[in-house]
């Protein structure tokens, strides 16, 4: 019997023993239509990023930005400009990082309420982050540890959800969920017995894009570019395995190879902004939700759907918690916990009738 394994129009994932199982369902959208859509989407990131650099204790105009932007001199706009474009582009590369790595995760775990922090890289980045401010001595440039920390977690997480029949969506959430656990139990221990570690550390974990400088993004942008180009490489590989592990076995495709290509180009995405950033909560879970209502599963819409909505997302929780208390603001690991929360309830409401 021949399959259909047209992107977009696969049928739901099979099981992990070849059952059709409660994956997130494909579906096929019109291709003209998603075109159109993924441009709008593009206008929509171009307009909040023009807000965020409006949005400030100092408001300015919409036409202020762009004449700061086109003919840059010493006017007081361009000054307050300097201060918030550093924050504006960490938010669009942050966003789009945490989106897209979101929409791997669900993919490789076939998991509809799957994020970034389900394969431990959250818990590994903060271990790590507490045990060099803690025992190493590094102070504020602690935070760099995220990443090498990151990989750690995830890589036992493999190690431990691997069996006789391989890595399986089952296992990797299960052996998680246990890292997780452990991870979270060793950094109170540690942040409440060393004070040092303790101040770092809740500065960097509330998650915020402020007084954050170009150095940073340079920092991060070709861990953030890897990850892009691998999960990119990725796209035929997900869009096999949505149709379960049996099948896509069938089908010549390595199921192995292409769960452990899309952890670990999750995990560059995800450990580079965290590490920026902080951990900030919703953006992978909520973003992928929303954008597969528009694309389906065919992952060739829906992870640049994802690197172009997820920025939009972060970026309107940046300018909220910048509105809501000026001249102070929120962080925006706050407002995106805020804002996400429904999202999360939406969601799981609408598959309670397949999960």
């Amino acid at each position: 019997m021949a399959t259909d394994i047209r992107p977009g129009s696969a049928p739901p994932a099979a099981s992990d023993d070849g059952r059709t199982g409660s994956a997130v369902p494909a579906t096929r959208r019109p291709v003209s239509g998603v075109a159109v859509g993924l441009l709008l989407a593009v206008g929509l990131l171009v307009l909040s990023v023009m807000v965020s650099l409006a949005v400030g204790s100092k408001a300015l105009s919409l036409g202020e930005v762009w004449t700061a932007l086109t003919h840059p001199d010493d006017s007081y706009a361009r000054t307050v400009m300097e201060s918030r474009i550093p924050r504006t582009i960490l938010g669009v590369v942050a966003g789009a990082s945490l989106a897209v790595a979101g929409a791997l995760i669900q993919g490789i775990t076939r998991n509809p309420l799957g994020d970034p922090g389900l394969l431990g890289v959250n818990a590994g980045a903060a271990a790590a982050v507490v045990t060099g401010t803690a025992f190493l001595g590094l102070g504020t440039a602690g935070v760099w540890a995220a990443i090498p920390g990151a990989f750690v977690a995830v890589a036992v997480v493999y190690v431990l959800g691997s069996g006789r029949r391989g890595v399986t969506p089952l296992r990797l959430v299960l052996a998680g969920a246990v890292i997780n656990a452990v991870l979270t139990a060793y950094i109170q221990a540690v942040s409440l017995t060393h004070p040092s570690a303790f101040d770092n550390y809740r500065f960097w974990v509330v998650g915020s894009l402020a007084g954050r400088g170009h150095d940073v993004i340079i920092a991060v942008l070709p861990v953030v570019v890897a990850g892009m180009v691998l999960a990119l490489l990725l796209i035929p590989g997900l869009n096999v395995l949505a149709l379960g592990d049996e099948t896509a076995r069938a089908l010549g495709a390595s199921t192995a190879v292409i769960r452990v290509g899309g952890a670990a180009a999750a995990t560059l995405l995800c450990a580079a902004a965290t590490a920026a950033c902080g951990p900030i909560a919703f953006i992978g879970l909520a973003v992928p939700h929303m954008v597969r209502a528009v694309t389906g599963s065919d992952h060739r819409w829906l992870l640049p759907y994802c690197a172009v909505l997820g920025p939009v997302l972060l970026l309107t929780a940046d300018i909220v918690g910048r509105v809501l208390v000026r001249p102070g603001e929120l962080m925006v690991g706050v407002v995106t916990a805020f804002l996400g929360a429904p999202i999360l309830m939406l969601s799981v409401r609408r598959l309670k009738g397949r999960m």
